[in-house]
């Protein structure tokens, strides 16, 4: 639970540690990797089987918070197994209070996404949600100072051509019973929802980085702990919307006239809850391992595959300009990963070369 982050500048870490460290990866790629494909497609399953409340749909995204408290309640045991004296939380107050705006944040986000989806199809949507790649290099050459490259102006480029594409033929894949300006009004809302999102994950590695300053390690568990807490005021701010608009009323209601049935409108509830936790915790896993900017390259990895599961499962159309958009998305996303790669293996052949001129 108290795996360390990686740094350049220490030692190499044992065999042990670096097969924890690899496999922590491993699982939140994984768990990034279900919410991503699985999350927006149950949520739209929910809405073209006689769902119509967006404030629960957005709720729901984090609904889950309280699985996380397993992790922080392993931490503890294991830090007070080892030190009687070990304090319950890791995270300093000043931390977890600058978690409470980023949790603000996420919950709009989510009423952002939520809205969209209940008038877009989920392939239109995926590829607007790519964009977010877009918002993320910008908002992370702002605030953790990442270096802004061809490759990824080049994607950044692409993402914003493709969104552009799929603007000029919105009328097209209109899910049934949505009108002109409803589809328009999703197509806004998904993209705000892309641009706020690309805006926390800076905002998210900063806050680790001020956690993990005046020499405190920063550990999963302390991970953990700062996503606790944006869950559950996300959660908070979702509870707030449900009731204002009477949604905790209308979910028995709208649970018996679901098309799938009454108990499968509750399992479809239970699943989102799941896998939209598994997107959050498996995003903030992926850049405490790593950075920021490899959250957006999964995210963005995957919309060919929510495009085909929604295809086959939702049935929804796959128009020609869809398949332009997919193309510039991937292109973009394929110049970004080729720019990363080699960089990366710049930076390798430097650090070689001086070792070798130092010795």
């Amino acid at each position: 639970m108290d795996v360390e982050a990686p740094k350049d500048t220490r030692p190499a870490p044992a065999p042990r540690a670096k097969g924890m460290h690899w496999l922590l990866v491993a699982i939140n790629c994984g768990m990034l990797t279900l919410g991503t494909t699985g999350g927006p497609l149950i949520t739209r399953l929910y809405y073209s089987k006689g769902g119509h409340r967006q404030w629960l749909s957005a709720w729901i995204e984090t609904a889950a918070w309280p699985l996380l408290l397993i992790i922080v309640v392993a931490s503890y045991i294991t830090r007070r197994a080892r030190d009687p004296s070990a304090p319950l939380l890791l995270t300093r107050p000043r931390i977890l209070l600058a978690a409470v705006p980023l949790g603000l944040a996420m919950g709009a986000d989510n009423f952002l996404y939520a809205f969209g989806l209940s008038y877009l199809p989920v392939s239109t949507s995926a590829i607007l949600i790519s964009t977010q790649l877009a918002f993320t290099v910008f908002f992370a050459f702002l605030i953790v100072r990442q270096r802004l490259t061809a490759s990824s102006l080049n994607a950044v480029a692409l993402l914003t051509i493709g969104a552009v594409v799929l603007g000029l033929h919105a009328s097209s894949d209109r899910p049934a019973g949505v009108s002109r300006g409803q589809y328009w009004l999703g197509f806004v809302l998904t993209l705000g929802a892309a641009a706020l999102y690309g805006l926390m994950l800076p905002l998210v590695e900063l806050t680790y980085k001020r956690a993990a300053g005046g020499g405190r390690v920063l550990t999963y568990a302390l991970v953990i702990e700062v996503q606790l807490v944006m869950s559950f005021v996300a959660t908070a701010f979702g509870t707030v919307g449900m009731v204002v608009n009477n949604d905790f009323q209308a979910i028995a209601r709208e649970a018996r006239a679901f098309e799938l049935g009454e108990a499968r409108y509750y399992t479809v509830l239970v699943w989102s809850a799941i896998l939209w936790q598994f997107y959050f915790l498996g995003s903030v896993g992926v850049i405490f391992c790593v950075h920021t900017l490899l959250t957006g390259i999964i995210i963005a990895a995957f919309i060919p595959v929510t495009e085909v599961l929604a295809v086959v499962f939702l049935h929804e159309k796959f128009s020609s300009e869809k398949a332009v958009a997919l193309v510039l998305s991937l292109w973009g996303l394929a110049s970004y990963s080729y720019g990363e790669y080699a960089d990366a293996q710049a930076t390798k052949k430097k650090a070689a070369l001086s070792e070798a001129q130092a010795s």
